[in-house]
């Protein structure tokens, strides 16, 4: 591997190997999604205790401090909405001058297997190595499953994150599963656990997040489990304690409740 592809994945993954991606994408097909309205006010409180930002370029250049800035992922992908026939149909949307301009720490793109748009995105993922591999940027491939939450199964997960390193992803976000052990056994590269829908409880999350690292997982990269809670700071502090002090969930909870003690509940609409 070249110094600079190691400088750029060790700014994202910290010195024991894990790490805590915030994703504020999601208004890329979204639009202005709840809590999410004002990035640069969602971000401020949180970010001291992210290793990197996963963010889209426009909330980039407007809602990110360039001077003070976290390690940034830029999300390289899109093309369909919400309101739009299906999310499948991605293509590239930035070019590798913008990638090399922006100075990101990496570059992710999501990837729809067992759609029609299968062979395309994964052509996005190709290509997107292809380029980014000459200047040392490190590529993550999201296994997204669109509307389809009933293929967040060992079996799919697995056999996704399996086709996206075989392909030259340097790490693969996908979803925490049951016999999570399964997906990261198959997976040659670094695997983080995306949030998916929100919980019913902060204990559920403290307990997915705890058993996908124990598995093999080296991080979490968790948005709206975090930023659509009404202690935002109180479930990232409990979330970090969890991928980098090897808190349990039970002791992860512990500190929520004692950090939500002493907050204001944040309001969303």
């Amino acid at each position: 591997m070249d110094w600079g592809m190691k400088n750029r994945l060790a700014q994202i993954i910290k010195p024991d190997g894990k790490c805590f991606f915030l994703p504020i994408d999601h208004g890329y097909f979204q639009g202005p999604t709840s809590c999410l309205e004002k990035p640069a006010e969602t971000i401020k409180p949180l970010a001291q205790y992210a290793d990197a930002l996963f963010v889209t370029r426009g909330v980039l250049r407007s809602a990110i401090d360039p001077v003070k800035s976290k390690p940034v992922i830029l999300r390289v992908s899109g093309g369909t909405s919400m309101v739009g026939e299906g999310l499948e149909n991605e293509m590239l949307t930035t070019s590798i001058e913008e990638i090399l301009r922006l100075n990101v720490s990496a570059v992710g793109l999501s990837i729809f297997i067992g759609t029609k748009y299968e062979k395309q995105t994964l052509k996005n993922l190709t290509d997107l190595v292809n380029m980014c591999e000459d200047y040392g940027i490190p590529v993550m491939a999201v296994t997204a499953v669109g509307r389809e939450l009933e293929k967040r199964d060992a079996r799919y997960l697995a056999l996704c994150c399996r086709i996206a390193a075989e392909l030259g992803a340097r790490v693969v976000k996908t979803y925490w599963c049951e016999d999570f052990e399964k997906v990261t056994n198959g997976c040659p590269v670094p695997i983080v656990m995306a949030g998916g829908p929100k919980c019913k409880t902060e204990l559920e999350v403290f307990k997915f997040v705890h058993d996908g690292i124990e598995k093999g997982a080296i991080g979490i990269n968790l948005g709206r489990n975090v930023w659509q809670h009404p202690y935002p700071v109180a479930m990232m502090r409990a979330l970090h304690s969890v991928v980098h002090k090897k808190a349990t969930p039970e002791d992860a909870n512990e500190l929520f409740q004692e950090i939500k003690s002493k907050s204001e509940p944040k309001e969303c609409k």
